[in-house]
């Protein structure tokens, strides 16, 4: 593998004395050269693992702070603190000591929202990262393990904020409790017994907030501490990083900045960036007022309630699913709670963790990629990455019905069957749509290549015909078109010969992955130039018109 960098393959003399010294005593200066001409790609996708890497470091440290100050306690105390309007109101340490901490610890209202804001923009940056990744062929070997570490930490991450807004016991994270507690009770035989345990005993019970706590604060930041490490750096030092297709790029070459000094102090910068944000995110746009919401009381009743955005798309699958459950053997089977709280979680996640494999089955491509797709060049995976958006997206929407309708005075019904409907019908309509407009892409591509660019200048020939000037793309523009790189999937299917099939048609098993090839396969971006050009637009053209994928 060939490494080329923009900057200077030297490490600077300052370094020199300390590198020998602790060479001397713990060696590894070989690996450390190694590591300082490390070249690092010059594309802004790349920064997104950054946003969210950094975002943890806000996270831990102001997360320390706040644990200085917080009781997990659920024992009852009289409020009397500064804020008047809850004075004599009998309420949990745990709320009362997060109330301490907004009007009464210096600048603890501040680092409590910086901590929310950060663990917003955590959950952000590792959704749009798992979609950059996903759409650019990125998950595809050697890389396989870090897309699973990857999905374990989104994961880890959405199941932690949902502990930590949990925590201060007010009536907002109090009824995302109550939720939590319904869907245990759902799962049948086990489920009575997970909410005892969990609980301590009937609902709120005492045990509850110091139980979220320690695993808030110990158990999963201590599991991504370790992830996060592994999935960021070691895994990524150890391989060559992905580059998008351009000129002079290939699956052999890897053009970039040296990590050090250029790559330390762009990322340096950076994470001071995102320090900045959060802190004027936190000074100037307020967060989870829980003053505002009061104690839990299980007796009280909100409307408007709603979860953080990362966890809307579980609250809109228990609002839109119907009533349904089943009484067998003495037990009932809600199927209103286990189809949305467990068996929807359960696609969606097992689905991402076992795609990379999945589509190494159907392509049939077992060869090593560090160059990416483009996600035009693949219709069949940009398609489904789509489906997979918009079903995340119509329940995440779904989450918020009543205040949809209270908003737009539609009927509430109307808006569960809306969500119904689109839930089903938008994932099939969003594969079409981007399926068509990748083939156009492509198309749009060709023509390119062929015609140039438009330039908006009209010129009159002597017979009097007008024409646009066209200009022939730049050597760097045409590259991630015209260059060659490795297919994104082969051909599995072979021709009868004398009516004989081909040995992987013979099961039903091989007749399903021919069958799921072949779509895949179908509309794979060709380079122009290997091809003839006439028959890949007409190709296009044919694939566009056809009735659907």
């Amino acid at each position: 593998m060939a490494t080329y960098q923009k900057g200077g393959a030297r490490p600077p003399k300052a370094l020199a004395g300390a590198g020998n010294a602790i060479d001397e005593r713990f060696g590894g200066a070989a690996w450390a050269r190694k590591s300082i001409r490390k070249a690092f790609p010059d594309h802004w996708s790349f920064l997104l693992g950054e946003i969210a890497m950094y975002s943890f470091v806000i996270i831990v440290l102001t997360g320390v702070f706040l644990t200085l100050f917080f009781q997990p306690s659920m024992e009852e105390v009289v409020y009397d603190g500064s804020y008047e309007k809850l004075r004599g109101v009998e309420m949990s340490q745990a709320y009362a000591s997060t109330l301490h901490i907004s009007f009464e610890v210096r600048g603890g209202l501040l680092m409590r929202q910086i901590h929310h804001w950060a663990t917003l923009l955590f959950m952000a940056a590792i959704t749009i990262h798992l979609l950059r990744n996903f759409f650019t062929g990125a998950f595809r070997k050697p890389r396989e393990l870090n897309w699973l570490i990857g999905v374990v930490m989104f994961t880890l991450v959405m199941v932690n904020g949902l502990f930590g807004y949990s925590l201060p016991d007010d009536l907002l994270s109090g009824t995302g409790i109550r939720i939590l507690e319904g869907v245990l009770l759902g799962i049948p035989v086990v489920g009575t017994y997970a909410q005892m345990w969990l609980f301590g005993g009937e609902f709120p019970g005492e045990m509850i907030i110091p139980r979220l706590y320690v695993i808030h604060i110990l158990l999963i930041p201590g599991i991504l501490a370790a992830l996060i490490p592994l999935h960021g750096i070691v895994l990524t030092w150890m391989q060559t990083h992905t580059q998008f297709p351009g000129k002079g790029s290939s699956n052999r070459a890897q053009y970039g900045y040296p990590f050090f000094p250029v790559f330390v102090a762009k990322t340096t910068a950076f994470f001071l960036w995102i320090f900045a944000v959060c802190a004027i995110l936190a000074t100037f746009f307020q967060i989870n007022p829980i003053w505002l919401f009061g104690p839990y009381d299980p007796g009280a009743i909100s409307s408007g309630s709603q979860p953080d955005w990362y966890m809307g798309w579980l609250e809109g699958a228990l609002r839109i699913m119907p009533s349904w459950e089943v009484n067998a053997w003495g037990h009932t089977v809600p199927f209103s709670v286990i189809i949305p709280a467990l068996v929807i979680p359960g696609i969606l996640f097992t689905g991402l963790a076992v795609y990379p494999f999945l589509e190494r089955w159907v392509t049939g491509d077992h060869e090593i990629h560090h160059l990416l797709d483009r996600p035009r060049d693949v219709p069949a995976r940009t398609g489904i990455g789509m489906a997979g958006v918009v079903f995340f997206g119509i329940l995440w929407a779904a989450g918020g019905n009543d205040l949809i309708a209270d908003k737009f005075e539609i009927p509430l019904y109307w808006t569960t069957w809306f969500f119904r409907i689109t839930f089903i019908l938008g994932p099939i309509l969003a594969y079409v749509i981007t399926y068509r407009i990748c083939l156009g892409l492509q198309l749009r591509d060709r023509a390119l290549v062929e015609h140039g660019v438009e330039t908006g200048i009209i010129v009159r020939s002597p017979n009097g015909e007008y024409t646009e000037v066209e200009r022939h793309l730049r050597p760097e523009e045409a590259a991630p078109i015209t260059d060659n790189r490795p297919p994104a999937a082969i051909a599995l299917s072979r021709p009868e010969q004398k009516g004989i099939e081909a040995p992987e048609a013979r099961t039903p098993l091989g007749k399903v992955r021919l069958a799921l090839n072949r779509r895949f396969v179908a509309d794979l971006a060709k380079v122009p130039g290997h091809h003839n050009g006439e028959e890949d637009e007409e190709h296009v053209r044919k694939s566009i018109e056809s009735p659907g994928p």
